[in-house]
């Protein structure tokens, strides 16, 4: 959600900081600051808005020439959770005289009473945050004598909830100091400088080297060195980790959007995310990193997914693929709910956390929860050395690379893929034959290839998607494998177009929802063929008696179903569990287009972010 990047080296700090800040805007964020050491004093600078804002607040790239001489800094995005968006609410952080300054991503539970305390000693706060709060509560335990570290440490062992922090002192220029709890912290290691990070994104061109801090770990940043320990004071080593993919992986390269590059990017995504995991042989996945033998396979119980968002949406079709083929029981949870509600978890259960960047607070929460519960538990993540991909200590990686638009695109078709091969590998454990497990094995590795032939169609979709521009409201309707397809697909469009809209199981449209049709209530009907089908077009039928035009995304020279709709989108033929990938692919051209045509900030949609660190 917010950004941080924090440096400390020899080079020019300021353009350095805004770099790293840019790299962040993926993110989602209102409000933008830095600020620097300069000999004994710190300057801070901030804005609502953009880091463009930002920048011109600093004369641009020419007037930035005068802050040459700072070395240390830490800047910061914020995405408002403790007051509005606005200049004084952003970060960083100050007290007075800017002894200390501070970025903060997470939240502060107990800073009202924190904050009452503080006032109670006379200290005076200018913000709503709760950032600031904890800024006045580092500098009531600091003294020049024990350093910033130190009173560090006291403050944090007072705070409840989450943090992700970096922070300075006038006393100790050259010096940062960073610790996280519940909110990533990524060091990058160069030569005889640091750079310090929320996101790899941010350090990429400076080091491949990085450092990822574990939950309670704090650390002392001054030029290339790093010395990290516990919030116990005790001393700790973590392990360095190379950063898999280049800096070029994070741009637009020519397209117009980052979503729309990475739409196209999804065969190649795809292809990665399978590679070497096919066995045709033997008709089987490998899977090495579950780390589980086929007997331990054979005694699991039950498979528990657990996710947020298009996570859990990829989720739902693993849960359909595993119970079809395997035999084996299966359910999804909304991750906040599997860690509130007690759930029943024991050790035959193994317990999936699907997460893209690894760090979403609330699937973090439900991983430590099972654990907890002692049920096995492995991480579906794409972010390598990321906090879920550490906890859980076994898992799979997605190989997708950097997806930097805020609406999941590639990271959901291959969380799908590798779902597709989790079901294949229990099947073969199970009940599937090996000529079974082949056939299954060989749809999988066509799925790259009939992405292709979708995103092939991308002109006529944008022709389909001018119609329907000046819609509020949509309903997606689906049956089996196309339900969770319907609530991804109208989960895209109300994220980055705004209008409203609303997944349905399409048996559940004459249960309530179809009162509201009519000519403004469009209806897409996902009516590629396979069960259900027949039932799903009964339901377009009753959609068009009462008005409502229908989009439909069919299976290519599906006659019957084109002349039930008012629009089609064409997907090739294929089994309905890998048409969840192409009939996805087609939705989210869809509702790009509907976006571009209504001039919304498709990367960036209002009040989203991309990472999800607090609950």
């Amino acid at each position: 959600m917010c950004g941080i990047v924090g440096y400390s080296g020899s080079k020019a700090v300021v353009p350095l900081l805004i770099n790293g800040l840019r790299k962040l805007e993926y993110r989602g964020y209102d409000s933008a600051g830095i600020a620097i050491s300069r000999g004994d004093k710190i300057d801070i600078f901030k804005r609502e808005g953009k880091v463009d804002n930002l920048a011109e607040l600093l004369g641009g790239a020419e007037g930035m020439s005068q802050y040459k001489d700072a070395h240390t800094g830490i800047a910061h995005t914020r995405w408002a959770t403790h007051g509005p968006p606005s200049t004084v609410n952003s970060h960083p952080h100050s007290v007075p005289n800017n002894r200390i300054a501070l970025v903060h991503n997470g939240i502060i539970e107990n800073y009202a009473s924190l904050k009452l305390r503080l006032q109670g000693e006379g200290r005076e706060f200018l913000s709503e945050t709760d950032t600031e709060v904890l800024c006045h509560l580092i500098d009531s335990h600091y003294s020049p004598e024990t350093g910033l570290q130190e009173a560090v440490i006291k403050a944090l062992k007072e705070v409840h909830g989450t943090f992700g922090i970096c922070c300075q002192s006038v006393d100790e220029p050259g010096v940062l100091i960073v610790a996280r709890r519940g909110s990533p912290i990524v060091i990058g290691l160069g030569e005889d400088e640091t750079i310090v990070a929320s996101d790899a994104s941010a350090i990429i061109n400076h080091t491949r080297q990085a450092i990822y801090l574990d939950d309670n770990d704090i650390a002392r940043v001054e030029g290339g060195k790093v010395e990290i320990s516990t919030l116990d004071r005790r001393q700790v080593q973590r392990e360095r980790a190379e950063i898999d993919w280049s800096e070029g992986a994070a741009e637009k390269s020519g397209y117009e959007h980052y979503m729309l590059k990475e739409i196209f990017e999804q065969p190649e995504a795809i292809r990665n995310a399978i590679r070497g995991r096919l066995d045709h042989d033997r008709g089987t996945a490998i899977l090495s990193g579950l780390n589980l033998t086929a007997r331990e396979l054979v005694d699991l119980h039950r498979l528990l997914i657990v996710g947020c968002g298009t996570s859990m949406n990829a989720g739902l079709v693993g849960e359909y693929a595993v119970e079809d083929f395997a035999g084996m029981l299966a359910e999804v949870e909304q991750a906040a709910e599997f860690r509130y509600r007690n759930p029943i978890v024991n050790s035959r259960d193994i317990v999936l956390a699907i997460s893209q960047s690894g760090e979403t607070a609330d699937t973090l929460a439900a991983v430590r929860e099972a654990k907890d519960k002692g049920a096995l538990v492995a991480g579906l993540v794409n972010v390598v050395g990321s906090t879920i991909a550490r906890e859980t200590g076994r898992g799979i990686y997605l190989h997708a690379g950097p997806e930097i638009s805020v609406a999941s695109t590639k990271a959901f078709t291959c969380q799908v893929s590798v779902l597709l091969m989790v079901a294949l590998k229990l099947a073969r454990s199970r009940r599937f034959s090996r000529e079974e497990g082949m056939k299954m094995a060989r749809e999988i590795e066509q799925v790259p290839e009939l992405v292709e032939q979708v995103l092939e169609q991308n002109d006529a979709i944008a022709k389909v998607a001018e119609s329907f521009v000046n819609y509020r409201s949509m309903f997606y309707i689906g049956r089996g494998y196309m339900y969770p397809v319907a609530l991804e697909g109208a989960l895209k469009i109300k994220e980055i177009s705004y209008i409203h809209a609303e997944g349905y199981n399409a048996a559940e449209l004459k249960h309530g929802p179809i009162a509201l049709l009519d000519e403004e209530m469009p209806v897409v009907a996902l009516l590629n063929d396979g069960p259900g089908k027949d039932k799903t077009m009964g339901n377009v039928a009753e959609s068009k008696a009462r008005s409502a035009p229908v989009l439909g995304v069919i299976t290519a020279g599906d006659e019957g179903a084109r002349a039930a709709c008012d629009w089609v989108i064409e997907i090739p033929a294929s089994p309905q569990y890998t048409a969840t990938i192409t009939a996805t692919v087609a939705l989210q051209l869809f509702s790009y287009h509907v976006a571009r045509l209504k001039g919304c900030e498709i990367d960036q949609p209002r009040n989203l972010a991309k990472s999800v660190t607090v609950e």
